[in-house]
């Protein structure tokens, strides 16, 4: 979702930076991310069948607390269905978001409606009850009790509230990068690694360890595309490359490997959504670290390169 949908702000990113269409740019990312995916679901499938199983009458507790709590039906999931639709029909993400987010909205008031009421307290009745939950919904925090803990935790959310601190974090990394590229310092140490460039593997590879060195050093995957896309923009237009080789290699190192470094934006956020540290998660992101291996191996062996 974060690497080949046209609603991800990477994906969105990597491929206006270097002016490759954005679906050009997604079915070119296929041939990398799919054998990437396919070994990580086989790592996960042998890890899977080897793990003891939960305990039975746990996950029967949770199915019964869910059905309990929420009205689940095949049709809420019109909602996806339509999201998916405005995608394949290409509407700007801005406005499938906004889009899907109104039809979420609207789906809870209809169908979860005790729950909004719940949500919004006492401090309204009637329509306007309804409606505040909605919006707390939106942007504050909630919280339901399922009967089982793990459970209340799992539904629980801050909304786009909880998000501030990240965000915080995201212009904090944005003035330090803005600041390692006034003063050229990240350039000094670029331009070591491009003299080092002497054909399509080491181009290819030289692009991916930029991308996972900047993801360290500016603490932000967004300026690790976009730097890198300019540093490497160049090169890739003087030995003929297509710019989609460029758009992917950046997604393909820049774009995974933000979430295994603990103080990147991605990296903060995970671990604070899951509760989980990210040296605890790193062990097991499998195609995190396979997806630059991956788009080296395909310039090693020449897979859909193309010069222009």
């Amino acid at each position: 979702g974060d690497k080949i949908s046209p609603l991800s702000d990477t994906t969105v990113l990597a491929s206006s930076t270097v002016g490759t269409p954005l679906f050009e740019h997604i079915r070119y990312m296929m041939y990398t991310t799919v054998p990437t995916l396919t070994v990580t679901l086989l790592i996960f499938t042998a890890k899977g069948l080897t793990h003891e199983a939960a305990d039975v009458q746990q996950i029967r507790m949770v199915q019964e607390a869910l059905d309990g709590t929420f009205l689940l039906s095949p049709w809420l999931l019109l909602v996806p269905a339509v999201t998916f639709l405005l995608i394949l029909r290409r509407v700007p993400a801005l406005a499938v978001l906004f889009i899907a987010t109104l039809m979420g909205v609207a789906v809870a008031v209809a169908v979860q409606g005790s729950l909004l009421d719940h949500i919004a307290g006492d401090a309204a009745e009637g329509v306007a009850q309804r409606f505040r939950g909605a919006m707390i919904l939106v942007y504050g925090s909630t919280g339901i009790d399922t009967g089982v803990e793990e459970l209340n935790e799992l539904v629980a959310t801050r909304g786009m509230a909880g998000m501030m601190g990240t965000i915080w974090l995201i212009l904090c990394a944005t003035l330090f990068g803005a600041a390692m590229t006034v003063t050229r310092m990240v350039d000094s140490i670029m331009h070591a690694i491009i003299k080092m460039v002497r054909g399509t593997v080491s181009m290819v590879a030289g692009t991916a360890f930029t991308g996972i060195f900047l993801n360290v050093v500016s603490a932000d995957h967004y300026l690790s595309i976009i730097l890198t896309s300019n540093i490497f923009q160049a090169v890739y237009k003087d030995n003929g490359y297509e710019s989609r080789l460029l758009s992917r290699t950046c997604e393909d190192s820049a774009t995974v490997t933000s979430v295994l470094i603990p103080w990147n934006t991605c990296g903060m956020t995970q671990s604070s959504v899951l509760g989980v540290s990210t040296l605890m998660y790193a062990p097991y992101c499998f195609f995190c670290y396979l997806s630059p291996l991956m788009t080296i191996l395909a310039a090693a062996l020449g897979y859909r390169i193309y010069r222009r």
